[in-house]
């Protein structure tokens, strides 16, 4: 086997293993701290040991057995100043070997950890990335632009919090188990949002590895969680904007509006997945949640081959039936948008204006009256709309293409 075998076996098993490796030490150990280090060292041993020894037949159990010997190292390292009674039970641990569909609810028992509402939203998403995920500290201090030191200390100050505060490592009761998935969903929502339309200035305007890590974990989630129709709600939304990625921005690095995308480059296979899973929910018969109605309209305009062809007043209705569980003004800004196409841009410029108080310093409002001015013919009051959302917008893509309207006023 190759040296490039190898190095691609090795991101392989990464990707695929990570999150059992951590969850297993997790569940044996009962520390975070010591299942990502002892995690750290068995990938970077294969590193090292892999281009001479072969990869092994079954990489996951290498992996983890390594990893539990760099644990145990480290543990009796530390015990030598501390409890032996505590020692003796992380490594002689007399539990039974557990199944594989065990160890995938040992990753699911990780995330819901991670993501445990007494952790500030920031922390953990952050956590999430790193301990489920796998993303390194600069990776994900990269992607939230933030110092790299300060990343790892905030990943440290969370994995000492759930220690002090005895957050248990489990899966919620059943009452318990609608609100903390939950909390789950809109993790990584946030996560694959700041891949979709990354918000920092001189940051790519798609982020394609933060979008891929969400829909990375929305899959497990999935897997784990089969009969969650948010769960798939949320994937379905994910895929059928993904689906969408190499079409939203052009050549010189400026996002593409819905409207003026060439829709032949969207992505079928991910489109047909998602539009499968938005018609198996609709067959579950089951009200649909916040998920699943975004996933709706998102499979309305890419079922459309030209966008004269959308329906707007499917989107508008599963709009309205948005609002009713979500009322907060930016659904009602996106309402607005589809309005426009139903019954004009007045009309929509009103339902706008109405939410001023609410979004004035959120830079879609003024870019959504912007368009819808222009459309009207009042052109110095579009020209004021669009400087600011410039003004307010963070990513050089959107700016690139709100600067390009503007300039085009006559």
């Amino acid at each position: 086997m190759s040296v490039i075998d190898v190095r691609e076996a090795v991101t392989r098993a990464h990707r695929e293993e990570w999150a059992r490796v951590v969850a297993a030490l997790t569940r044996r150990f009962g520390d975070l701290d010591i299942a990502e280090e002892a995690a750290a060292e068995a990938f970077a041993t294969a590193v090292e040991r892999w281009p001479a020894d072969g990869v092994p037949p079954n990489p996951g159990a290498w992996l983890t057995t390594t990893a539990n010997r760099k644990a145990i190292d480290r543990v009796r390292r530390e015990n030598k100043r501390g409890d032996k009674q505590k020692e003796a039970h992380m490594l002689y641990d007399d539990e039974p070997p557990e199944s594989l569909g065990a160890i995938d609810d040992e990753r699911l028992r990780l995330i819901f950890t991670c993501c445990h509402p007494a952790l500030a939203m920031e922390t953990r998403i952050a956590l999430t990335l790193r301990m489920v995920g796998g993303l390194t500290v600069a990776e994900i201090a990269r992607a939230f632009l933030v110092q790299e030191t300060a990343m790892g200390q905030r990943i440290t100050r969370a994995k000492a919090k759930i220690k002090a505060a005895r957050i248990p490592y489990r899966v919620p009761s059943a009452q318990d188990l609608p609100a903390r998935v939950s909390g789950v969903l809109a993790v990584l929502y946030l996560v694959f949002n700041e891949g979709y339309l990354a918000t920092g200035p001189g940051t790519d305007p798609v982020r394609h590895d933060l979008t891929a890590e969400a829909i990375r974990l929305t899959r497990l989630i999935r897997a784990l969680m089969p009969a969650d129709g948010e769960v798939a709600g949320l994937l379905a939304l994910m895929l059928l904007i993904e689906a969408r990625r190499t079409a939203r921005v052009s050549p010189s690095g400026e996002l593409v509006a819905l409207g003026e995308q060439d829709r032949g480059a969207w992505d079928a296979a991910l489109i047909a997945e998602g539009h499968r899973l938005v018609r198996e929910r609709l067959a579950a018969g089951v009200a649909p949640g916040r998920y699943q109605i975004l996933a709706a309209i998102n499979a309305v305009h890419t079922s459309a081959r030209d966008v004269r062809d959308t329906d707007w007043s499917q989107v508008v209705a599963l709009y309205d039936q948005l609002v009713r569980l979500d009322p907060s003004p930016i659904i009602a800004l996106n309402r607005a948008i589809a309005v426009a196409e139903l019954d004009g841009p007045e009309v929509a410029l009103a339902a706008a204006d109405r939410l001023e108080d609410k979004l004035a310093g959120y830079h879609p409002y003024h870019a959504t009256r912007a368009d819808l001015l222009r459309r009207l013919g009042r052109s110095q009051q579009s020209r004021a709309a669009y400087d600011k959302a410039i003004e307010l917008a963070g990513n050089t893509g959107e700016i690139a293409y709100l600067t390009r309207r503007r300039d085009q006023l006559g």
